[in-house]
């Protein structure tokens, strides 16, 4: 199933193209409801008209939203009362009903299956670590960030969603310890050329990571975490932010069978130095909210985005392991529970790498690390128990996930790219039969 296609080609951009709108960017996509998200580079008030592709006269738009300089001029845009397993065609408005864009976008929402018919097949994108350069803002030498054709190869793959796995703007000195700072970091990422179609192709969820938080390897210490985490939900549509009882950025959604957790790797975090404070990368109360959602689900495969790696052995830099204590009370709750299909997705190491952990009863868990997009890369330093033969790359990469399959017999295959779209690996993984 390609879920989400544009209706019209988009001309690539160049370099020094300037961009009237961030977007437009679909967010979370459900059966009956649609967030897009956009941005204006000023003052503006935008509309959206929206229909069935198949039914011109059924068009409606959403009220119109002026935008607010406090949230850097984006917003969100719901469309409602949508029809299941429908593709629609959209356009923006300006303020009065007059067209500020003559391309026409396309979206589709979920359908209904369950009691119906097997699963649909899905591809999902995934990747980490986006430096966009500033030269203004950006460390002497070398730029760090390059190869920002990378995501028209990942539109091109024409993903039904695109999952950003941390590190997805890189807040430097001058952006940290300020909500102006921080508002320009994400916008200017955001406009880079390059970006917009893919932006505009396909539904978008994220996570984050410590440059999204603030300084490097920053955790629950850093004194404008609630800045961060404003900045974040102005600029990435998840379906919350934060779920009951866990503040932060968790959140969790569907996507045809397969479930999506998206955990906050930073508001509850306690450094793996630490001597009189136990480390911690989830904090009690997420734990337990994790582990009770994966216990209910029945999905085949149960994706858990982290912005560290979970099973890397390699006791360095932010890798769970340095967390020993919740590490193995984590895994130990998901073995003890006897739940299936778990799937780590992990970001922020700099190099990619698929690990895996076999557990008593044959179960296996696996951790799937896609990194970087388009910052720097770095080798391994040290071996990883868990890590799979021949699935180490580094260099500029993105990954996909393809569930295919009947019901009860579903696989989702691996594939890692190339910044130019060019295969480097590919494994395909069973459903998980209950213990």
């Amino acid at each position: 199933m390609r879920a989400f296609l544009l209706a019209a080609v988009i001309l690539p951009f160049t370099t020094t193209a300037q961009v009237a709108i961030n977007g437009p960017m679909p967010g979370h996509i459900d059966l009956t409801e649609a967030t897009i998200w956009l941005q204006c580079h000023g003052p503006c008030s935008e509309q959206i008209e929206y229909w069935p592709t198949i039914d011109r006269s059924k068009a409606r738009t959403t009220p119109t939203i002026t935008s607010d300089p406090a949230k850097a001029h984006a917003m969100d845009m719901v469309l409602p009362d949508l029809l299941p397993g429908t593709e629609y065609n959209y356009r923006l408005l300006g303020s009065g009903g007059s067209s500020t864009d003559t391309v026409l976008y396309t979206f589709r929402t979920q359908p209904i299956w369950k009691f119906r018919t097997d699963p649909p097949d899905f591809t999902m994108a995934m990747g980490s670590c986006t430096y966009i350069n500033e030269t203004a803002f950006d460390r002497p030498g070398k730029p760090y960030g390059d190869g920002y054709g990378i995501f028209d190869a990942i539109a091109d793959k024409k993903p039904d969603l695109m999952l950003w796995l941390g590190d997805n703007v890189y807040l430097r000195e001058p952006d940290w310890g300020s909500r102006s700072g921080v508002l320009h970091r994400y916008t200017h990422t955001r406009s880079v050329p390059e970006l917009q179609r893919l932006l505009r192709s396909t539904a978008h969820y994220a996570i984050w990571d410590d440059h999204d938080f603030g300084p490097n390897d920053a955790d629950a210490s850093f004194v404008n975490s609630e800045l961060a985490r404003e900045a974040f939900d102005i600029f990435w549509p998840n379906p919350t932010n934060g779920v009951a009882g866990v503040p932060g950025i968790t959140t969790a959604f569907s996507h045809v069978d397969v479930d999506f957790f998206l955990t906050d790797d930073r508001s509850f975090r306690i450094p793996g130095d630490m001597k009189t404070n136990t480390p911690q990368l989830f904090g009690k109360a997420q734990m337990d909210w994790l582990i009770q959602a994966l216990k209910y689900s029945d999905a085949p495969f149960k994706l858990v985005a982290v912005g560290s790696q979970i099973l890397n052995t390699d006791e360095v830099y932010e890798n769970f392991a340095t967390m020993p204590a919740e590490r193995t009370e984590l895994l130990r709750r998901i073995e003890e529970e006897g739940i299936t299909g778990v799937v780590f997705l992990t970001g922020d190491r700099h190099y990619s790498e698929l690990s895996i952990m076999k557990l008593k009863d044959g179960r296996m868990i696996h951790d799937i690390t896609v990194s970087p997009l388009t910052s720097g890369t770095y080798a391994p330093k040290a071996v990883n128990a868990l890590g799979v033969e021949g699935t180490v790359v580094v260099e500029r990469n993105f990954g996909t996930l393809t569930f295919s399959g009947k019901k009860g017999e579903r696989v989702m295959t691996i594939r890692i790219f190339t910044a130019d779209g060019k295969q480097v690996w590919e494994r395909a993984i069973p459903q998980e039969k209950k213990p």
